[in-house]
């Protein structure tokens, strides 16, 4: 019976290592974008290069992984006189006891722009670029110095 137990915590101990040396879990992210202008994707791989390692351990420092989300919205389309016409938002929100987003933003930042004459292709470029602009505002006011 002592076996067991020893055994027992042995196993307990190296599950807690384990867990310990795991990487953190990762930020939940969500779109709500209009796929003609970003893909779920591309918004995702804008977030994840916008936060360096250094960047990402203040910012999980100050807004731990399990109480904090982002959400991205990038909307647009041609106007009548075929000018492009953008808007990014970048928010942070806080996760529920079940981990859900709830949608009531600490923190946000948007971007507007426009582009007259633009093809698909260039306006899909500058939705991409808007969002990115978005979040860079939205992490510096997180941990500004």
């Amino acid at each position: 019976m002592l076996e067991a137990s020893r055994l027992g915590l042995a196993v307990i101990a190296t599950l807690l290592v384990s867990a310990a040396d795991a990487a953190p879990d990762a930020y939940q992210f969500v779109d709500h974008s209009s796929e003609v202008l970003i893909t779920k994707a591309e918004a995702l791989a804008v977030w994840k290069s916008q936060v360096d390692d250094k960047q990402r351990a203040r910012v999980r420092k100050l807004y731990p992984v399990g109480k904090w989300g982002f959400v991205s919205q990038v909307e647009g389309g041609f106007t009548p006189d075929k000018i492009c016409v953008v808007t990014a938002r970048a928010m942070m929100v806080p996760r529920s006891l079940g981990g859900r987003l709830v949608f009531s933003p600490k923190e946000s930042a948007t971007t507007f722009g426009a582009q007259p004459g633009a093809t698909l292709e260039q306006c899909r470029s500058l939705a991409a670029e808007k969002l990115t602009v978005a979040v860079e505002a939205l992490l510096s006011s997180l941990i500004a110095p």
